[in-house]
């Protein structure tokens, strides 16, 4: 193994219950005066948000909302919301909600000053030095579930919607400048939306766990996410005011965010074009993915599984690792295969062309071809 590796690690995080408060403060840290608060359209109608821009606007910012987002954002929403952004004449972005708040908003404050089309900028080889560095504008994330820790990140997940593929948008500055990391935002997600988005917190750990790129930094940080995922996840579903479990929640999504910088798999390769092509969450496709994937990882992962089982109060090691990963989605009433999620056999080339296009493949443990992943989509089903 070459020990030599390109490491990036996280932003300024105010987190804690309440820290909402602190938003404007957060916004003159990222030198912002003119916020575009960007979020989803269910969002868009519920009281976090009226109170979020409440918060802004009393403390003398002069914020506007943009929502016209979809649940899997495509270039559609992105030009609506630039357009949005240079006719309210902002600076800057407060990212808003769950992955495709947040991952839109990041998108506008990187595409508002380029010339380019958004595509020119996909996570490919160093496609991102085409952009002007100086014309992104600073955003600040506010995470609204604990799930994709899109708040974290350096890039933006944006569907092509002619060719129904998800393409993952990158550049170093888009990186959110300070993110508010608050528990209470959380509390009113109904319970598939917690499981879903937890399980997409947790499918990241797995995944960054599994890869075999060095990264001793991502590996611990996605151990102790797994394990916070296991206790804690429960306690949210069951109960949504459980404050504690919200707030263990948020850091497991920000510590999944992390950790995958060593790199995603399978279950990211295939959840994409699932995602792009039937329109599901993105977070419960993952789960139904993983138990297909576990096996055809198996004998590349079974000795780490074997040593981490015990740390997270799992018997068994890898096997008994499979069998609770199971349980569990059982446990959180995750559908039991694609099919219950609408996918057909009929659709698999399709999804084998996006899957093998797709940059998480790279960081699956075992090498992907069209055939296995053929296979990886049946067994699935």
């Amino acid at each position: 193994m070459t020990l030599t590796a390109n490491w990036s690690y996280p932003t300024a995080i105010k987190f804690g219950a309440g820290r909402i408060a602190e938003l404007p403060a957060a916004c003159a840290q990222a030198g912002i005066t003119k916020p575009l608060l960007v979020t989803d359209r269910g969002l868009a109608a519920l009281p976090i948000t009226a109170q979020t821009l409440e918060i802004l606007r009393a403390a003398g910012l002069d914020a506007a909302i943009f929502a016209d987002v979809d649940p899997n954002p495509n270039e559609h929403n992105l030009a609506a919301g630039v357009a949005a952004y240079t006719a309210g004449g902002h600076d800057g972005v407060v990212a808003f909600g769950g992955g495709s708040g947040l991952d839109l908003g990041k998108c506008v404050a990187f595409m508002a000053g380029q010339t380019r089309p958004v595509w020119d900028f996909e996570d490919i080889g160093d496609w991102w030095t085409r952009a002007d560095a100086s014309a992104i504008a600073p955003v600040v994330a506010v995470p609204t579930t604990a799930g994709t820790g899109s708040e974290v990140g350096r890039a933006g997940v944006l569907t092509n919607s002619v060719t129904h593929e998800k393409k993952i948008i990158f550049h170093p500055r888009m990186l959110p400048a300070v993110v508010i990391c608050d528990p209470e935002l959380t509390v009113g997600m109904p319970k598939a939306i917690t499981a879903g988005t937890g399980l997409d917190a947790f499918a990241h750990c797995v995944e960054a766990f599994s890869s075999p790129f060095y990264h001793p930094m991502s590996q611990g940080i996605a151990l102790e996410g797994m394990r916070l995922v296991i206790d804690y996840l429960p306690r949210a579903y069951d109960d949504g005011t459980d404050l504690e479990a919200r707030a263990q929640m948020m850091s497991a999504a920000a510590m999944g965010a992390t950790a995958f910088q060593k790199g995603l798999g399978a279950i990211h390769a295939m959840s994409h074009p699932i995602g792009a092509h039937f329109g599901t969450h993105h977070g419960t496709t993952n789960a139904v993915c993983m138990p297909a994937v576990l096996k055809f990882n198996a004998e590349a992962i079974r000795a780490r599984f074997d040593r981490a089982a015990p740390y997270l109060g799992i018997d068994g090691g890898f096997d008994g690792f499979c069998a609770f990963v199971d349980a569990f989605n059982t446990r959180l009433g995750v559908p039991q295969g694609l099919s219950a999620l609408g996918v057909t056999e009929a659709a698999i080339p399709a999804l084998v062309e996006g899957a093998i296009k797709d940059p998480s493949c790279g960081g699956n443990p075992v090498a992907l071809t069209e055939a296995n992943l053929a296979e990886l989509f049946r067994a699935a089903l």
